[in-house]
């Protein structure tokens, strides 16, 4: 009997190899673009900053993070909340005091609740901590792995074509190349014009008719200038246009001052990166001549040269998406506010934790092909655009609104404090209410419904 005929086996089927690590470049080092960047390393993607400056560099002297930022901050990159844990500070107070800086005549009723207080809201509405600009960054910059930046990287141009993925290219006549592109330079984005072109009204920012002017003043001054309970305090104080914020920073060693002024006229070179002007302590004396003397005082402190900043922002013209192809913007460069809610960096470090998350979903995906990735890149990217868009925009046009609002310009408030308490409060909540998981749910769905499961 002969031997038994073997079974025919077909050779296995060929799998297609799985794609590389995803590579990332992450366009500007400032504070979102560092943040993001730990975020993305963090999930074992390759990222690397270009910055255009010679050296890490943050402009203004403070800035304050709400819960909220700090529960995303927390998800991107445990390590970024100890760096703030380090350098910043909480408030000590319960609640967030809202002064009549214009009316009271003397000290003693400057200070005096009954007389001088509009309102309060309760702090853990917005929970902030405050803490110096530089501080952040360079602590954050700190975590990053050697070769994770490449300074003096002007970025001039792109092209996002099969293949090759995303290439950049630099002032300096250098090129690089990524999966990904991801757009961080701030307010005036070099990233956004191009990925919107250049005669799109959303590629360049607005003025929005206020002028701002920043400073570190030793601590005992304020002490004098307001006492030492509403010195340890975060307080604003309101009046016609204008306002002041300040609170203490470096554990009550220094003083913030931000001092905010409308501004009728159109600001020079509006289309320039130019926004700031030398000025000096006698123009903001002069604008708030007649004021209480408690902010008298306060601006007494403020050295006699300054710089003074012009607000610009995105709400005349917000951006109609924030990413196409490969590409996208996040953070300033995206959705660039003013400062008057404290909030636009918040709204950075919210787009830094959906980013993360859905790259982290494309490169982990064993299931999407070499070819099927730039789609998948793609629909991630479109799908942080839509659960982004629609909350950071409404934090620009709301900042302006609480600008005029502190300033007594507001149609709908006026100097009615009852009502600005109103219109604060809905808007605060909103701001620090905020359900970080589900807005990282809901950008998971928009990702699966874009991408349809896989390739």
């Amino acid at each position: 009997m002969g031997d038994a005929a073997k079974p025919t086996v077909s050779p296995p089927t060929k799998v297609q190899d799985a794609p590389p690590p995803l590579t990332v470049a992450v366009v500007g080092g400032g504070i979102i673009g560092v943040l993001t960047a730990l975020g993305l390393i963090h999930r074992g993607i390759q990222t690397t900053i270009y910055e255009r400056a010679p050296t890490f560099h943050e402009i203004g002297a403070a800035m304050a993070f709400t819960g909220a930022a700090r529960t995303c901050m927390e998800q991107i990159n445990p390590s970024v909340l100890d760096v703030l844990r380090r350098v910043g500070q909480p408030s000590p107070h319960e609640k967030v005091r809202y002064w009549d800086g214009f009316h009271p005549r003397t000290k003693a009723a400057a200070a005096d609740e009954a007389s001088a207080l509009l309102f309060d809201v309760p702090e853990r509405d917005l929970a902030f901590w405050a803490c110096l600009r530089s501080h952040f960054l360079l602590g954050m910059a700190a975590l990053l792995p050697d070769g994770a930046v490449e300074f003096g990287k002007e970025l001039v141009g792109f092209t996002d074509g099969p293949g090759e993925g995303v290439v950049l290219r630099f002032a300096d006549g250098t090129t690089a190349a990524a999966d990904v592109l991801i757009g961080c330079d701030g307010i005036h984005s070099a990233t956004r014009p191009l990925l919107l072109g250049a005669d799109h009204p959303s590629a360049h920012p607005t003025y929005t008719h206020k002028t701002v002017f920043r400073a570190l003043v030793p601590f005992p001054g304020a002490v004098a200038a307001l006492g030492a309970d509403k010195a340890h305090d975060y307080s604003l104080h309101l009046g016609p246009n204008a306002h002041m914020i300040s609170f203490p920073v470096q554990n009550a060693t220094l003083y913030n001052l931000f001092v905010a002024l409308h501004d009728p006229a159109p600001w020079p070179d509006a289309y320039s990166r130019t926004m700031t002007a030398p000025s000096t302590r006698s123009e903001v004396a002069t604008a708030l001549r007649g004021w209480g003397p408690h902010v008298a005082e306060l601006v007494g402190l403020l050295p006699d040269a300054l710089v003074k900043y012009g607000v610009f922002d995105m709400a005349a013209h917000p951006a109609p998406t924030y990413a196409r192809g490969r590409v996208c913007v996040a953070g300033d460069a995206a959705h660039a506010s003013s400062p008057f809610h404290g909030a636009g960096a918040c709204m950075g470090v919210e787009d830094a934790l959906v980013l993360a998350d859905l790259l982290a979903r494309v490169q982990d995906d064993t299931t999407i092909s070499a070819p099927g990735r730039p789609r998948a890149i793609e629909a991630a990217l479109q799908a942080f655009s839509a659960v982004r868009k629609e909350r950071s925009q409404w934090l620009v046009q709301s900042s302006r609104d609480i600008g005029d609002i502190y300033q007594w310009r507001y149609q709908a408030t006026g100097e009615d404090s009852a009502k600005c308490k109103a219109e604060f409060e809905w808007r605060a909540r909103k701001i620090g209410y905020f359900d970080v998981d589900g807005m990282v749910a809901d950008g998971r769905r928009e990702y699966e419904a874009r991408f349809a499961g896989g390739v």
